[in-house]
Formats: structure tokens, C-alpha cells, sequence
């Protein structure tokens, strides 16, 4: 199998292939790892009984993957990656600003599902933690470095074998004897339940910087709806079975979220030798989207300022400090994984519903997936270098949502008077989705109608 070829570039007709059906299987298997059952321990550590963790994550895996969904809508009509569509948001430069966080939520989760692979096989691995994670992250390399089709065929055989391994988990799991009142609508806690439900909510949207990679090769007359329902039912049925499956592990299991794969790989008894292969295999997969967003975001970055061809080599090279980077911070560790996985997921909705908020409304209602996509790799073109309006209702919306924040870290003065009741997601939703809606209507409207799209 050869290198993928392309990269942030646009993917010509000629070179579209594949059905809707198989993004299913792409954000099924996306979810089929222990990162997931590790944030569904979170409703529990929040102080929900299994009940409303369970409806919590539901709910939130429901409405988070609304905007997943329509994210990868826009690969096949596109045909460009999902970041360096910001362009005609942000401007060709102006996209590097919420592209710099993105990248920080990348390197993030490469560190969580890596720590989480090493200290799972610690026990039965010949080699130490460090050399687990060096291990972890080699294999990582590569099947990112031959990119969009291994990735594909990768994740297909992950979602088949995750049916299998965690079905018979979940049957364990749910005869597990937890605590009474356990499954009871009791003990209700607005702020609690609300914070559990953002969590379920980022989860899904977190896939939202580069969902559409993974959909741009498809024929650009695929089905829009399509599309979005195979997206959305994989990541929901996937990323939700995941998370309550962690949540009630965490209430049966003693001291469960002190090494997650090692006592999902525990339940299996004499077969858990072979549960430690497929943990380690489900965290490279999921770790390689990272690794392959990464990539594009680090070239999305770069190609305004320094004009690149994207070779074999130069892809192996980009891709190779980018691994060594994540590697470093991999081995620096956490020594409360749990508390920082928590924090990490609510810093992570503060920036991105910003982002996800302007680029759908861009898309579906002001534009109408109507875009030149040459003027997209173009500083001079109609979407112009910076669009301040753009980036500064970005930075505006984060600001006006500290004082609704309210996580370990700090509450915000709303927060604090709402009892507790994060609504900081509520407001960078709804801000710049209004602001950026009524202003590019008025201001920019005719030029907008004239917009030929991949012209």
C-alpha cells in the first residue's frame, strides 16, 4: 500500500471513491477504546448514580454528534479537510488562530490514549512504561504516515472485533453487583447532570476539527444526508455504549479509573492476555486521528506563509516531529489522570464550540455550502488573509463564557450564582453563531450569492 498522495489539498472527482456506509464504521470503531470508558467514569467522579449518568451521556452523545454529523457532511461536497475549510471563515491566515488550539486538543488526547495503552499492558509488556510509549507511538507513525485508506480499512476491522470483545463485556459488566439505589431517578443534581451532559456533548465534538477528512473522498453528488446519519449513528451507538459501559465499571470496580484497560482486560479472566493486544490496538487507532489531524492542521498552518509540496518524505518528516513531540509529553505523565482528563474535556468545548458554531452557520446558512475552493489556498483571494470579524468574535465568545465556566479549576461569578450550572457552552454556541450570521448577511451578502463553488 503507497502513501496517500494527497494532503490538505483538493481531492479531484477523478479520484473520489467509497460509500456513505463506511463512515459508520470509521466513528463506530473511533469510539471502541478505553479513552472513552475512561470519560465515562467522569458523571460518576461528578457524584451521579448510574441512572443519570447514563441519561446524561445519552443526551449529551445525542447533541454533540448533531454537530460532529454536520461537519462530515461537508468532506464530500468540499473535498478539502476540515481546518483549512476555517479559511473562508477566519481568512487564509486568520484560520491559524483557532487551528493553534485545535492542535493543542490533538497533542491532548495523544498523550491520554497513550498513557492509557502503556499503563494498561504495564503489568505484561517485557518493556517499561517509557519503551511502551515509544512502542505505542511508533505504530502510530505508520499507519498514519500511509494515511485516509489504511486508516479506513484499520477502523472497519476495529468496529467488528469491538462488537465481539465489548458485548461480552458489557454482559459482565451489567451483572456486576453495585450499590443500592444505583439505577434509582433519585439524588438529582441540575449542576451535576448538566456538567455530565457538556461532557458527553465535547466528546462528540471533539471530532469535529476533522471529521470531514475522513469524508472528502467521497463522491462529491454523495448523499448529504447520508452522510450525516452514518456518521451520526456510529459515533453516538459507539461513543454512548462506550461511556455508560465506563460508568457502571467505575461503581462495580473498585478503584477502576486507576488503570482502565487493565481491569476492562481483567473481566475476561484466562483470555485477558489477548484483551491487552486489542486495548493497545483500539488506543493506536483512535490515536492515529489525532496524529493524522495533527498533520494537516501543522501544514493548514504553515502553507500561507511557505508554499509546500507535500511528498512522501516531506509528509514522513512532518509526521515524524509531530509524533516526537506528542511522545515527550506522553512520558511526562499524569499523576491524576483523572482529574486532568476532566479538565482537559471542558477546556476543550470553551474553545471549540466557538470554532464549530461559526463554521456551520458559514456553511449551511449563510454561504449554503457554496465556496470557491481555489480562493481557499489563496491569501489574495475573495476570503482575504484575516477576517477580523471572524476572529475577534472567536476570541470574544471565549471571553464571555469564563464567567459561566465552572470546573476544578475556576467558577465563574454566573456559575456560582446558577448554583452551579455551566452554561459557558450555551453561550459560545449561541453568541457567535448570531453575531457571525446577522453581520456577514449585511456586510458581505452580494458577494456571497456570486460564489461559485470548486470553481
Amino acid at each position: 500500500m503507497e502513501v496517500e498522495r494527497r494532503s490538505i489539498d483538493f481531492i479531484p472527482e477523478a479520484e473520489r471513491y467509497g460509500k456513505p456506509g463506511s463512515l459508520f464504521f470509521i466513528w463506530f470503531g473511533a469510539n471502541m477504546n478505553i479513552t472513552t470508558i475512561a470519560a465515562g467514569v467522569l458523571p460518576v467522579v461528578l457524584g451521579l448514580n448510574l441512572f443519570w449518568s447514563a441519561l446524561s451521556i445519552i443526551l449529551g452523545s445525542l447533541i454533540g454528534a448533531i454537530f460532529m454529523a454536520s461537519h462530515s457532511a461537508q468532506g464530500p461536497k468540499l473535498g478539502i479537510p476540515q481546518m483549512i475549510q476555517s479559511r473562508a471563515q477566519f481568512g487564509v491566515i486568520g484560520a491559524v488562530l483557532p487551528l493553534l488550539f485545535v492542535m493543542v486538543i490533538y497533542l491532548g488526547f495523544f498523550v491520554s490514549n497513550t498513557l492509557l495503552a502503556a499503563q494498561a499492558i504495564e503489568k505484561v509488556s517485557p518493556l517499561g512504561q517509557r519503551a511502551n510509549i515509544y512502542f505505542i507511538s511508533i505504530l502510530c507513525f505508520l499507519v498514519a504516515l500511509y494515511g485516509y485508506k489504511l486508516i479506513h480499512r484499520v477502523q472497519k476491522t476495529l468496529s467488528i472485533l469491538s462488537i465481539i470483545v465489548f458485548l461480552v463485556a458489557t454482559v459482565i459488566a451489567v451483572v456486576l453487583p453495585v450499590p443500592d439505589g444505583q439505577w434509582l431517578a433519585s439524588s438529582f443534581s441540575l449542576p451535576k447532570f448538566m456538567a455530565a451532559v457538556s461532557i458527553a456533548a465535547t466528546w462528540q465534538l471533539s471530532y469535529a476539527p476533522y471529521v470531514a477528512d475522513y469524508s472528502r473522498y467521497l463522491p462529491g453528488n454523495t448523499s448529504s444526508a447520508k452522510v450525516f446519519w452514518h456518521s451520526y449513528a456510529g459515533t453516538v451507538i459507539g461513543g454512548a455504549w462506550m461511556m455508560i459501559l465506563g460508568a457502571i465499571l467505575s461503581v462495580a470496580i473498585p478503584h477502576f479509573a486507576d488503570n482502565v484497560g487493565l481491569n476492562v482486560a481483567q473481566l475476561f479472566g484466562g483470555a485477558a492476555i489477548l484483551l491487552y493486544v486489542f486495548v493497545v490496538f483500539g488506543q493506536i487507532s483512535i490515536n492515529v486521528f489525532n496524529l493524522y489531524g495533527a498533520f494537516m492542521s501543522t501544514v493548514t498552518v504553515i502553507e500561507p506563509f511557505a508554499k509546500i509540496k507535500v511528498t512522501a518524505r516531506v509528509r514522513g518528516t512532518f509526521m515524524f516531529a509531530i509524533t516526537a513531540l506528542a511522545t515527550v509529553l506522553s512520558t511526562i505523565g499524569q499523576d491524576n489522570f483523572v482529574a486532568f482528563f476532566l479538565n482537559f474535556i471542558f477546556f476543550m468545548s470553551y474553545f471549540l464550540i466557538p470554532w464549530t458554531a461559526i463554521n456551520l452557520v458559514d456553511f449551511y446558512f449563510v454561504r449554503h455550502g457554496v465556496y470557491c475552493v481555489v480562493d481557499i489556498f489563496d491569501p489574495n483571494g475573495r476570503y482575504g488573509r484575516v477576517n477580523w470579524f471572524s476572529c475577534i468574535t472567536f476570541i470574544l465568545a471565549i471571553l464571555l463564557e469564563i464567567p459561566f465556566m465552572n470546573t476544578s479549576l475556576y467558577v465563574g461569578s454566573v456559575a456560582e450564582r446558577l448554583y452551579g450550572v455551566d452554561l459557558a457552552w450555551l453561550v459560545g454556541l449561541v453568541f457567535p453563531a448570531a453575531a457571525y450570521y446577522f453581520f456577514m448577511k449585511w456586510s458581505v451578502g452580494n458577494v456571497i450569492e456570486g460564489t461559485a463553488a470548486n470553481s
